[in-house]
Parts: structure tokens; C-alpha cells; sequence
């Protein structure tokens, strides 16, 4: 049951300097790779949560809009992957 507190305290605390999609504050900087990985797994893992329980329509549907999302947003990803 903690687990989604401890999911939005990692989103909360881990950034990467300066992303324009956030507050421009990074209380622990990290690489934009590392918080790509964050985000992936965080966002993901909720996904197969779905799945695993049972809602794999919720689940496989949620997934899509997830990779559907990061298609659209690449050129964010390419600017702070390079930091």
C-alpha cells in the first residue's frame, strides 16, 4: 500500500536540472536518462499493476497512452537526455 507514496516521492525528488516540463528546481539533479528510466518504470509498472490484477484492458490501454505520450514529447527527451 506505501507503494505509491514511495512512486511520488522518487517523481518529487529526483529531476533533472532546468527541465522546462517541471519547475526548473531539482532537489536531487540527476542525468535525463536516469529520470527517463524513473519516469518508464513508475508509469509502466502502474500499467502492469492493472494488467496483473486483472484489468488487462486498463492496463494495455494505459500503456499505449504512455508510449503515446513520450512519442509526443521526444523532442523534450533529446534535450535533457544530452544533460
Amino acid at each position: 500500500m506505501a507503494l505509491p507514496l514511495v512512486a511520488a516521492a522518487l517523481w518529487g525528488t529526483f529531476a533533472v536540472p532546468d527541465d522546462p516540463s517541471r519547475s526548473g528546481r531539482a532537489p536531487v539533479p540527476v542525468p535525463g536518462a536516469a529520470r527517463l528510466a524513473l519516469e518508464l518504470v513508475i508509469l509502466f509498472g502502474g500499467a502492469a499493476g492493472f494488467y496483473l490484477v486483472g484489468h488487462a484492458a486498463a492496463g494495455i490501454v494505459m500503456a499505449l497512452l504512455i508510449a503515446l505520450s513520450y512519442a509526443f514529447s521526444l523532442d523534450r527527451w533529446a534535450g535533457c537526455c544530452r544533460q
